[in-house]
């Protein structure tokens, strides 16, 4: 791979979204299914971490397991926490070995670069749900949804459609003049014009 993504950018937006989230909106829906903001956050917690050890090839002992998204594991410190996680994920996949050879994430193999890509399509996609839920407009850069495109298209067409477990729901339908971000949103399954008060 000539040219890697750099997951700086979609970081940085993710933190500076979370530095906003106030306690009260943690209870509130999310685009992705619904799910509450505060267990978003916890997924999110987790795949960030996961995501840095799959760069480094360095693994924590015992069995792998998918991030989990429940609030209540969410634990204290998180708006610190995350942020520094956030510029470790980033340094981690700037570093060339990071998209070669296999490696492992939420208990799953897969080749380096698959990995970086779909690192940087959760923090792309699970940033807009976080805007979103916060009643925000999310802008991407177009290189970083081109990127995300050129994983999820793919992935989508596979399944026909269905969604991947694990990773995103069945594809929605949404017009031919659609935006480069509203058509990754669909075919990760979600509604582009999805709004909190309508859920």
């Amino acid at each position: 791979m000539t040219s890697t993504p750099d997951l700086g950018p979609a970081a940085r937006r993710m933190a500076a979204l979370l530095a906003d989230v106030r306690d009260s909106q943690l209870t509130g829906p999310t685009p992705n299914g619904g799910m509450p903001l505060g267990a978003l956050i916890d997924h999110v917690d987790g795949l960030v971490l996961a995501f840095t050890w799959a760069a480094a090839k360095d693994f924590p002992e015992g069995p792998s397991q998918p991030p989990s998204a429940d609030a209540a594991r969410l634990a204290p410190g998180w708006r610190t926490r995350i942020p520094e996680r956030l510029d470790a994920l980033t340094a981690a996949w700037r570093s060339p070995e990071a998209w070669q050879g296999m490696t492992q994430a939420g208990g799953v193999d897969l080749p380096g670069d698959q990995a970086g890509l779909v690192a940087m399509n959760e923090l792309v996609v699970h940033g807009w749900d976080v805007s979103r839920a916060l009643g925000r407009s999310y802008d991407a850069g177009a290189d970083e949804i081109e990127a995300c495109l050129g994983f999820v298209a793919p992935a989508v067409e596979q399944s026909g459609g269905q969604g991947v477990p694990g990773l995103f729901g069945p594809a929605v339908e949404v017009g031919d003049d659609a935006s480069a971000l509203d058509r990754l949103l669909a075919l990760t399954g979600r509604d582009p014009s999805w709004t909190a008060e309508r859920g």
